[in-house]
């Protein structure tokens, strides 16, 4: 699934092609594709609109138009933007006045595409950017709180940090050497400073590398990210720890899965060994 280094680098690759201009030609191949509004008001009211900027916010992609309007895309798990090349199966095509064309294509059809009056209305629920300034070490500190909820979980949650989803998730735990089931609200300054800087790192990293191409993420000429290949735990279960040769472990939380290091890791106090660890892949 597409998280904040993946959508970031798929906009820095649009940037250059799409700013400053319009949308000549917009093609609904698959009408449930459209959040909003209809599909036919969706191409209807698309069609001739300048774009003005492309920004990234969470997991969403904004095209800021000249009108006001935003036309937002979220890829969900498997949607990806190509540039210039326009496959089989394809959910709907945009030709912009230059001739450059975008293809929205995605195979497990969870993706969505909106045409609002303001953003907001979209990604106004979402919580901070990692990334940005005013996300520093004591708002995190603040925003844990008095949390009880498993920080896995918690960093997870779309309305508590923007962006961040569940390789760089377990990535930035490991780094931190904190157990996906700690409650938020045990951590120490000393652990949530190291939490805090494991996440700026490891999303940092990723975007250097252009993504994690673990599945179906492209890039928009239809290339491959390498972050992972420098992951230490997020989809390695029973290979060794780098740190300690421990096997990687899974365990299943909320519906997703939790990969980390049973020893650099070490589950809090009140976490039985039977809950911490479980041997479904």
């Amino acid at each position: 699934m597409p998280e904040l280094p993946e959508v970031e680098t798929i906009k820095n690759d649009l940037l250059p092609h799409v700013v400053g201009r319009s949308f000549a030609e917009v093609v609904v191949a698959s009408p449930e594709v459209v959040k909003a509004p209809s599909p036919e008001e969706f191409r209807r009211g698309l069609r001739g609109q300048r774009i003005r900027g492309l920004r990234r916010r969470g997991k969403y992609l904004i095209f800021d138009l000249h009108s006001g309007d935003a036309f937002i895309v979220h890829l969900k798990m498997t949607g990806a933007l190509l540039i210039n090349f326009c496959p089989d199966g394809y959910r709907a095509y945009f030709r912009l006045d230059h001739g450059t064309e975008l293809a929205f294509t995605d195979r497990r059809k969870l993706g969505g595409l909106w045409l609002v009056p303001d953003a907001e209305i979209i990604v106004g629920k979402l919580g901070p950017e990692p990334l940005e300034a005013g996300f520093t070490v004591q708002a995190l500190a603040d925003m844990l709180g008095q949390r009880s909820a498993p920080i896995k979980a918690l960093l997870l949650d779309q309305s508590f940090l923007a962006g961040l989803g569940n390789m760089y998730a377990d990535e930035a735990l490991f780094a931190a050497r904190i157990h996906p089931l700690t409650p938020a609200r045990d951590l120490t300054r000393a652990r949530v400073d190291k939490l805090y800087g494991a996440i700026r790192s490891v999303l940092q990293a990723g975007i250097r590398s252009r993504g994690a191409s673990v599945d179906t993420y492209r890039t928009p000429d239809g290339g491959q990210g390498m972050a992972h290949l420098a992951f230490k735990v997020a989809h390695m279960k029973g290979k060794p720890c780098p740190a300690c040769g421990t096997p990687i472990e899974r365990l299943a939380l909320r519906g997703r899965g939790a990969y980390f290091c049973p020893k650099c890791q070490p589950p809090p106090a009140e976490v039985t060994k039977p809950q911490a660890r479980n041997p479904k892949s």
